[in-house]
């Protein structure tokens, strides 16, 4: 059992909802970034989503772009990234790492010496937008194989006749995007969402994840209510955005947290 299946397992035993926390990592530097990582767990957070920085992230708003940014011009990498993983797993051996980002870097590593690494570090799950499911043989399947999951997206625009294909080889869970268009825009909308997750739910088994749109406490706590979970991301990177400190960084994290678990 991979530890994101664990994760869920424990969540259900609990009858809890699982929170995702998402950050860009070495943003805005690669300390400080480390510590916000290392002090995720301790705010709540059951699954860690860690962004692969990458020049063109089409799928992400001003907000995560200038994320990426800011890592890069610390000169943030693919080994460094990895980096973090692996010294976060120095004190936590539970908590899953989603590693998130784009093909192009792990194809300019190659695919294979990639997936050792990254199973190395402690990574658990990917989640690489730019790949659709045409093209599992080139990751998805392999990661599989390593032992990672690989997890999909599905949006309001997966279809009945799409969403098979969707579900074809994701494993851990299915992130779902709540809005169309990019991160960090338009917020989700519980009632739009709830029958989306519905129809979902109805084809598989896996849990199923909301993201996009997701910005406060209470934004959190309705979302949960018709998910299995959700995920935070730009919410939290415009707080690193303003400087905030680590300390305000993970009370804010918390408050998200405890409103996903306030179900």
């Amino acid at each position: 059992m991979s530890r994101i299946d664990a994760t869920f397992a424990a969540l259900r035993a609990r009858n809890r909802k699982a929170f995702v926390a998402y950050v860009m990592a070495g943003d805005p530097t690669y300390d400080k970034s480390l510590q916000i990582v290392r002090g995720l767990p301790a705010a709540g957070v059951d699954i860690i989503e860690l962004g692969l920085p990458f020049t063109d992230p089409m799928a992400d708003g001003t907000t995560i772009q200038l994320a990426g940014q800011r890592a890069l011009a610390g000169h943030m990498t693919l080994d460094r990234t990895l980096d973090i993983a692996r010294s976060l797993r120095e004190t936590d051996d539970t908590t899953p790492i989603v590693l998130m980002g784009y093909y192009n870097p792990i194809y300019s590593r190659g695919v294979d010496l990639f997936l050792q690494q990254a199973r190395d570090a402690g990574i658990d799950g990917l989640i690489v937008v730019d790949l659709p499911p045409e093209e599992d043989d080139e990751l998805c399947l392999p990661a599989q194989k390593a032992g990672l999951n690989f997890i999909r997206l599905a949006t309001p625009t997966t279809d009945d006749a799409r969403l098979p294909r969707v579900l074809t080889n994701t494993s851990g869970f299915l992130y779902y995007v709540s809005v169309t268009g990019i991160t960090g825009t338009a917020s989700a909308q519980t009632a739009d969402v709830a029958p989306k997750v519905a129809r979902i739910k109805s084809q598989t088994d896996l849990p199923v994840i909301v993201g996009f749109g997701i910005k406060t406490p209470d934004a959190a706590r309705a979302i949960a209510q018709v998910a299995d979970g959700a995920v935070v991301g730009s919410a939290i990177v415009d707080r690193i955005a303003a400087g905030d400190s680590v300390e305000d960084i993970l009370a804010f994290v918390k408050s998200l947290a405890d409103g996903c678990h306030d179900v």
